[in-house]
């Protein structure tokens, strides 16, 4: 009896919590309202039950439908708050501290994710964070293979020291511009995700549109993902190890001197492996490099430096670990003890883990190298490498296939009105830069369409220079590519650019500059979204080209009151001159009022010009008075070392 008691109550129970009255997860405490626009208010009841929302002096009523959604739509609110908003039926919800005021999307990768607390000056800043009228959510990250209802639950939080170290350092910084200048509620809704493609951001109807992604043959769910992923990696490895097993041959051995690795094949480092034939594996991955010491070289104990790998390493000298390290921006520093090192061949081991994105060693050539007493040796170049196993696809990354961030972050809060987006993402495309300049538009439009606003402000942030200067090769370079195809996007309209390349790391992708970066994105969304005509929003953009004779004259838009040159260089620096394809020189250039002068005694003819053409272009110094750097360009239509190269899946 006490058993039936108690199933009676858990189905009574069950039956009257299915039919509670509830709000998308959108909607929480603390929450920013869009003024100026029509308010939508949705969630989800027992079909059939009405629902009455009340928002200041507003009240409408709605009736839930056979999926038990239901939604309404408020009028337009001026600036204001604190607001209650309630939603009732058999239940009651209240939201409380409801502020009505604009409200900016800032979407990306993981510069737009990274937060207050991980940039400048985080103490003073979080300290000084105590602003009411700012507010901020950060959606949880999730994929899904089907377009999903809502978000999961996540709170609204108001910046304060308690939690503003939290919030996206770009959101915050730019959010913090707009409202000292306009006094009006700010709200933040941050969908990022760290490492994340854009393909991943899209709508599956935007992907359609791409007939690479070939949507038809989408898997249905991560079972299926899996076992498409494996077929294809082995057919890849089958080709790509000359017939050496995946299996079959154990890996326990591998680190020792003694493993003939003549048939293994080879890997540059430092360099990912998905950019030499491996592309998009995941898994574990060995590296091996031999080395011919000397016996003075041997005789005492070493320091073993890799630079950093991408996600986790153990390392062994002559079949002995030194080490092992997880974290893929961490610099890698061994010790090697005395006696361990021999005179004549050594071998160093290297077994690397990768569970997403970009896999083994990257970063800077020189950190490579074994440091001994008598001198240091180094390692970057080829080794030998061979996959041990490949990773299964239980769980799918939200870049391994298109859509998959879009269906579980983004959809679910298409409907919540928004002032613009603010954008900072294209790391994870650098090699396929080429095709960016289709996909990034893309998704502009496929957003505006998503909240059914056509001229949705939408402000990005150009790459900022990364890598070191050393790597810089007037041959060309795909981060370029990539900045490239984010400045061919301005030609959509109500779009803006920050240019970042004079605040760029060349040991980190994650510059720590944030607070440049959210009040350049702020000038453009006042200057672009709020009418502030003064505003002088970006540094010079790349106009046009006069060649006469062995000169070249380059024009600029954005100028602002003049050019100038910024940094220890009063000579304008950055500029390549070519004659034809594959033959850029550094060209002189001066500043002739709006003009820039370029030539070379190299290039008698010339025929084409590029500026900040580089990995890492933080010496290029071209600015307007206000203090904003030029965008790299190209005045060229050559073909670049990305063309092809599309996403796969």
């Amino acid at each position: 009896m006490v058993k039936l008691v108690a199933v009676v109550v858990l189905l009574f129970w069950s039956l009257n919590s299915s039919a509670e009255v509830r709000l998308a997860h959108i909607f929480g405490d603390h929450m920013v309202l869009q003024r100026h626009q029509a308010i939508p208010v949705w969630g989800w009841a027992h079909p059939g039950e009405g629902v009455r929302v009340e928002l200041n002096q507003q009240q409408t009523q709605a009736r839930a439908d056979a999926n038990g959604r239901w939604s309404v739509m408020l009028g337009a609110e001026e600036a204001g708050g604190p607001y209650r908003l309630r939603a009732m039926g058999t239940n009651s919800v209240v939201i409380e501290d409801v502020l009505i005021g604009d409200v900016w999307l800032a979407g990306g990768q993981s510069n737009m994710e990274w937060t207050v607390a991980q940039s400048n000056d985080p103490a003073t800043e979080i300290a000084q964070s105590s602003m009411p009228h700012i507010r901020h959510i950060k959606i949880p990250k999730t994929v899904a293979f089907q377009m999903q209802d809502d978000v999961g639950l996540a709170p609204w939080k108001v910046s304060k020291p308690e939690n503003s170290g939290e919030f996206s350092a770009v959101g915050y910084f730019f959010a913090r511009t707009l409202h000292q200048e306009l006094g009006v509620p700010i709200g933040i809704v941050n969908a990022t995700w760290g490492g994340t493609n854009i393909e991943t951001w899209l709508s599956p109807s935007a992907a359609q549109t791409q007939p690479d992604f070939n949507m038809q043959s989408m898997p249905a769910d991560a079972a299926a993902y899996n076992t498409r992923y494996r077929a294809r990696i082995v057919d890849m490895l089958t080709r790509w190890q000359h017939g050496l097993p995946l299996d079959g041959d154990p890996a326990t051995h591998w680190s020792s001197i003694d493993v003939i690795d003549r048939a293994w094949p080879t890997l540059r480092t430092p360099g990912y492996w998905e950019e030499q034939g491996l592309q998009d594996l995941d898994g574990v991955v060995w590296y091996r490099r031999s080395i011919e010491l000397t016996s003075a070289q041997a005789a005492a104990g070493a320091t073993l430096h890799l630079g950093m790998l991408d996600d986790c390493d153990e390392t062994y000298v002559n079949g002995a670990s030194v080490g092992n390290t997880c974290g893929w921006d961490t610099p890698r520093r061994y010790a090697v003890p005395a006696g361990m090192l021999r005179p004549g061949k050594n071998v160093i081991a290297v077994r690397v883990t990768d569970t997403g994105g970009g896999g083994g060693f990257h970063g800077d050539a020189n950190a490579m190298q074994l440091q001994t007493a008598s001198g240091k040796l180094a390692l970057a170049g080829e080794w030998k490498a061979r996959v041990e196993s490949v990773m299964r696809k239980d769980q799918v990354a939200p870049n391994d296939l298109p859509t998959l961030a879009f269906n579980a972050m983004i959809k679910p809060i298409a409907g919540f009105p928004v002032k613009g987006v603010i954008w900072y993402q294209g790391e994870s495309n650098v090699s396929r830069a080429h095709h960016y300049a289709q996909t990034f538009p893309l998704l502009i439009s496929d957003w505006r369409k998503q909240w059914g606003q056509p001229e949705l402000p939408f402000f990005y942030v150009q790459l900022a220079s990364f890598l070191p200067v050393s790597k810089n090769s007037a041959e060309g370079s795909t981060w370029a590519e990539l900045r490239d195809a984010q400045l061919q996007t301005l030609k959509v309209p109500k779009t803006g650019m920050v240019v970042a390349i004079d605040i760029g790391d060349a040991d980190s992708i994650h510059p720590l500059n944030k607070q440049a970066v959210g009040l350049r994105l702020a000038r453009h969304a006042l200057k672009n979204a709020y009418g502030h005509t003064d505003m002088v929003p970006s540094g010079p953009l790349y106009r046009s080209m006069h060649i006469r004779g062995r000169h070249v004259e380059i024009k600029f838009s954005e100028t602002g009151t003049g050019l100038l040159t910024m940094g220890a260089s009063a000579h304008v620096q950055g500029f390549l001159i070519a004659d034809r394809p594959g033959h850029f020189v550094p060209a002189q250039a001066r500043i002739v009022g709006n003009t820039v002068v370029v030539h070379s005694p190299q290039i008698a003819r010339p025929r084409a010009v590029r500026y900040g053409w580089f990995d890492n272009p933080q010496d290029s110094n071209l600015f307007n008075r206000e203090g904003l750097p030029a965008s790299p360009f190209r005045t060229d239509a050559w073909p670049l070392l990305t063309e092809g190269i599309k996403f796969q899946y």
